[in-house]
């Protein structure tokens, strides 16, 4: 656990024993409330994704910075989606968006779309061109792109540039009326082509797009720009600080214009900071969609996603991510955070919430021969060293056993203290055993081990005699069920190109033998798999206990399932593994 605590010494930096830490942001919203700059209004704020996909990992930086922020000072947060290109969005988005920030634990005072504001938003593009402050261009993408310069030169004026006022007025309620082609013309601020910021170069405000909209239709067949239409949805909204990543600190000059030339009396104040970088994550919705479309994994959901939805199929907790976002602070820099510290965070708050279940392994066949063949005991077990209070359970045991497989050497390397021929060990629980044979198949495989076992050594008889150095858990071969089990390594790996590529060993899925109480675990429920790790009763079953495994990765997912035993109607997905006492 010391390798772990030094991970967490290290990423929480702006956590100090026995004071309240503010951080940049904060520091902001203290000046404005004390210079009153917004007039003793309430701290506003919000989160608007666009519903082009499902959330990820690093949204949900957002969503706590942005809820949290709002409820320290006592103020109000929207959920606001960002809809103005209809192309790329669905109602299946904004769906999961809802209950994505619900799971994570907030809830917005308004909800509001981007499309409510359309009409208002066409207003302020004309009063824009009335004041010659806007023109409808005729040139291509291609063209605009060539005429706005570099870093290093400027850009050169489009031809189009002083059509009159009149002229851009009457084109532009053309275009609003669908009289005109997609790309054959679009809105243009007016403001600098020789600006050192490229984005205020004349950028376009408005396109033209014959796409149907989720909400509005038909309607519209011109949609603004995100950079035009993100400053009037918080001016429309009330917002009094829009917090964004920093990619947008680039854009704030063209925030700020857009605001004062659409006459906003108390103009929000936009603060950037920095995105979240976890090792070893893709963090572009683009990216992940395209996993989803190519098939490569099962779903937004699919478990090795890096998406919210993905993370709460995988049994990750609200609490542990929120305390993640907490932990990791509010940086004004980029900075890549190790995954590892998530994976603390989630098994620190799953120990004290979960209990514990014996769940074996690539299982090896156990026959106590001096055991009475037709007794069963039931054995009790504490549900969680963590927390006494929830008290133990009755395990069943009997003749013949289930071990794990990685719990027997046939020939022992240094400092194994598990079972091998002649060793005793305890039975987690129950008594000591001592193998005393090796039974095996015809092609060498074991087929069981033949142990004897001291009567007078079960747990909590109060002996005292000789001592063991090796404890071993098991599930009783009479009542155990059959579970399939998936573990995960991370979805993308590097090649020898240096290119991110699918990783195909990204899920293994084994069959495993569970105590009975197991087969009782409804959707979502988790365990402590003693001496393994966590795990979470998937939400979406599957028969083969492949869900979530492309054809690409199956051969290796195959390679895992032990031939001809077929998978057990329950499917367990682990959520983080546990540190292991010994390795090979």
């Amino acid at each position: 656990m010391a390798e772990e605590k030094n991970i967490e010494e290290e990423v929480a930096v702006t956590v100090t024993e026995g004071r309240e830490v503010r951080n940049f942001i904060e520091n902001f919203i203290d000046e404005d409330i004390a210079e009153g700059r917004f007039s003793g209004k309430p701290i506003y704020t919000r989160f608007p994704p666009e519903p082009n996909g499902y959330l990820h990992i690093g949204h949900a930086k957002a969503i706590c910075l942005s809820f949290t922020t709002a409820e320290k000072y006592g103020g109000k947060c929207n959920l606001r989606f960002d809809d103005t290109n209809p192309v790329k969005e669905d109602t299946e988005y904004v769906e999961s968006i809802e209950e994505d920030v619900r799971w994570l634990g907030f809830e917005w005072d308004e909800l509001r779309y981007a499309s409510d504001y359309f009409e208002k938003m066409y207003s302020c593009a004309v009063t824009l061109i009335t004041k010659g402050l806007a023109y409808v261009d005729d040139l291509s993408a291609d063209e605009i792109r060539e005429t706005r310069g570099t870093l290093k030169v400027s850009g050169s004026d489009s031809p189009y540039r002083d059509r009159p006022a009149e002229e851009s007025l009457q084109l532009f309620s053309e275009m609003r009326s669908g009289l005109h082609e997609d790309g054959s013309k679009v809105l243009r601020a007016k403001i600098d082509m020789s600006a050192p910021n490229i984005n205020l170069r004349d950028p376009v405000i408005y396109r033209i797009s014959h796409a149907s909209h989720h909400r509005t239709g038909d309607e519209w067949a011109i949609y603004p720009m995100y950079d035009f239409a993100h400053p009037l949805e918080d001016a429309i909204e009330g917002i009094t600080h829009s917090l964004c990543t920093l990619e947008f600190e680039d854009h704030r000059p063209l925030y700020d214009w857009v605001l004062a030339n659409t006459d906003w009396e108390m103009p929000p104040r936009q603060i950037e900071f920095a995105r979240l970088g976890l090792t070893g994550t893709i963090m572009s919705k683009r990216l992940l969609k395209e996993l989803v479309d190519n098939g490569n994994v099962d779903g937004w959901d699919d478990p090795r996603m890096p998406t919210i939805a993905g993370l709460r199929r995988r049994g990750y907790t609200p609490e542990s991510i929120r305390e993640f976002c907490e932990k990791i602070g509010v940086a004004k820099a980029n900075s890549l955070v190790d995954a590892d510290f998530l994976e603390h965070l989630v098994r620190e708050d799953l120990k004290v919430k979960v209990q514990s279940r014996n769940v074996v392994f690539d299982p090896i066949k156990i026959v106590i021969e001096n055991y009475p063949e037709d007794l069963t005991e039931e054995m009790a077990m504490e549900n969680s060293r963590e927390m006494p209070e929830w008290g133990e359970r009755l395990v069943p045991f009997g003749r013949e056993l289930y071990i794990d497989g990685a719990d027997f050497m046939e020939e022992p390397v240094k400092k194994y203290f598990r079972l091998f021929p002649g060793n005793e060990v305890r039975f987690k629980g129950a008594y000591f055993l001592t193998c005393k044979e090796v039974r095996k198949n015809d092609d060498g495989s074991i087929k069981e081990l033949v142990c004897t076992y001291d009567p007078e050594t079960k747990s909590g008889s109060g002996f005292s005699g000789r001592k063991v150095k090796g404890t071993v858990h098991w599930v009783s071969a009479k009542t155990a069920v059959e579970i399939t089990v998936r573990e995960y390594e991370s979805l993308m790996i590097e090649n020898e190109e240096g290119e991110q590529v699918l990783n195909p060993q990204s899920v293994t899925v084994k069959q495993c033998f569970a105590e009975p109480l197991v087969a009782d675990a409804a959707p979502g429920e988790s365990f402590q798999f003693f001496r393994h790790g966590y795990y979470v009763a998937d939400s979406v079953l599957n028969d083969e206990g492949t869900a979530g495994v492309n054809d690409e990765v199956k051969a290796g997912v195959n390679a895992g399932v032990k031939a001809g035993v077929k998978a057990g109607p329950k499917v367990f997905n682990q959520i983080v593994g546990l540190k292991s006492s010994w390795k090979k």
